[in-house]
């Protein structure tokens, strides 16, 4: 992408008129006061979302139970609906996709249906930085299976603790390892893993690979059954804006359908015999077999509407522009901010970028906390890491230009 930056204000503004995807800005609730930076942490609100969240509330008023079978879209059938909407987003079919719980929660069901120690092969892979419920998750998990983390945990470190090289990962891919789980955007740093890469290298070891594509789900597209990824996990509330809590993703890919759910529940069952209700398990064969409870209607009702702003949008469209906002704020810092200490700690070329820049400095902390007293809502990473996210969606290039002047500003 290689395009002539300038500094002045009005330059942004040229943008934002060149900008085919602006018209999306005004189909999300944004203060008049207020830059929001903090999408891969908290989508805003949409209007489209809203409608649809409205339209189920009306739907439980007038139809009460009735809503599980004549509502405009009947509940029993909601997250198959909301699979099809989600599928082209990260190159899936759309039975290798459910709406479900919870990220963490679906990890525990991945790892628990995934890992099968056996003789030597018995070790998880991860990686040093990734967010700790996954730690946490892969832990407890080996727990269960009195194995020791200690012992049955290959830790990836990096070397600057930023990012990591894929051929140092693909190092530590031995045979005694079982299974891999990475995210594929480091949630500090903004690096984007070589997911395509990474998955053909394990599968070349007989190695089940899976994803938290929590930072990348809705601003990078991704090919996950063309790539043939074995498994996936992500949240909807930051770049999908589902809302706070909303339910979380799973992708199975489908020569996995077989396989029988490491946590199952009555949800899972074959959808067609559901209210057979026998004590014999039998699993949808599709990612639905992974489903456990009742769907959470009320926080899932928002991503219909989300998820058809980004159809409508188009995930590659979002990505270019992801891509080139992100790279016209990298090009403010350097020449606005450098004097002042500030460091880009994310990787700066477009493959191995993700949707946020990582601004560091050594007094983040409170330079994050005056940019929010200014109406900036950024975001902090301890230790240094202040994390700034131009939604491709709703935010402009004269916001990132108006962020820069801020961060001078409180600066000087």
């Amino acid at each position: 992408m290689d395009i002539k930056f300038e500094l002045c204000e009005d330059f942004a503004k040229k943008m934002d008129k060149e900008d085919p995807i602006a018209k999306f800005r005004n189909r999300f609730y944004i203060k008049e006061d207020e830059i929001y930076m903090d999408g891969n942490s908290l989508g805003l609100m949409s209007k489209d979302a809203e409608k649809s969240l409205m339209r189920v509330i009306g739907e439980w008023k007038n139809l009460g139970i009735n809503g599980w079978s004549n509502a405009e879209t009947p509940w029993f059938y909601f997250s198959k609906e909301l699979s099809k909407l989600m599928a082209p987003l990260v190159g899936a079919e759309e039975d290798e996709i459910t709406i479900h719980s919870s990220t963490t929660v679906n990890i525990h069901a991945m790892i628990s249906t995934f890992f099968k120690p056996d003789g030597k092969k018995n070790k998880i892979l991860v990686d040093s930085l990734n967010f700790p419920t996954d730690r946490y998750a892969v832990e407890s998990q080996l727990l269960l299976k009195d194995l020791d983390p200690k012992e049955h945990i290959v830790v990836i470190e990096s070397k600057d603790e930023r990012t990591f090289d894929e051929k140092d990962i693909v190092e530590k891919m031995t045979d005694e390892v079982a299974l891999i789980f990475l995210p594929s955007v480091l949630y500090r740093s903004g690096q984007l893993l070589d997911m395509e890469f990474l998955t053909h290298e394990a599968h070349k070891r007989d190695i089940i690979i899976g994803f938290d594509c929590c930072h990348s789900a809705g601003v990078v597209p991704h090919y996950l059954s063309d790539w043939e990824v074995d498994f996936a996990v992500w949240c909807n509330y930051k770049y999908l804006n589902v809302g706070p809590g909303g339910p979380a993703t799973i992708y199975i890919n489908k020569k996995h359908f077989s396989k029988e759910p490491g946590l199952a529940g009555w949800h899972g069952y074959v959808q067609e015999k559901q209210f057979d209700l026998l004590n014999e398990f039998e699993s949808a064969n599709n990612a639905g077999g992974w489903q456990m409870g009742t769907p959470h209607m009320l926080s899932m009702a928002p991503l219909e509407g989300s998820l058809k702003i980004f159809n409508e949008a188009g995930v590659e469209n979002l990505r270019e522009k992801s891509l080139k906002i992100t790279k016209y704020m990298m090009y403010l810092i350097d020449n606005e901010l450098s004097q002042y200490g500030f460091i880009v700690g994310n990787p700066r070329e477009d493959r191995r970028r993700g949707g946020h820049v990582a601004l560091e400095h050594d007094e983040a902390i409170r330079i994050n906390a005056a940019l929010k007293d200014m109406g900036v809502i950024p975001d902090f990473r301890a230790p240094n890491v202040i994390r700034l996210a131009p939604v491709p969606l709703y935010v402009s290039y004269h916001d990132v230009w108006l962020v820069i002047q801020n961060i001078k500003e409180i600066m000087d």
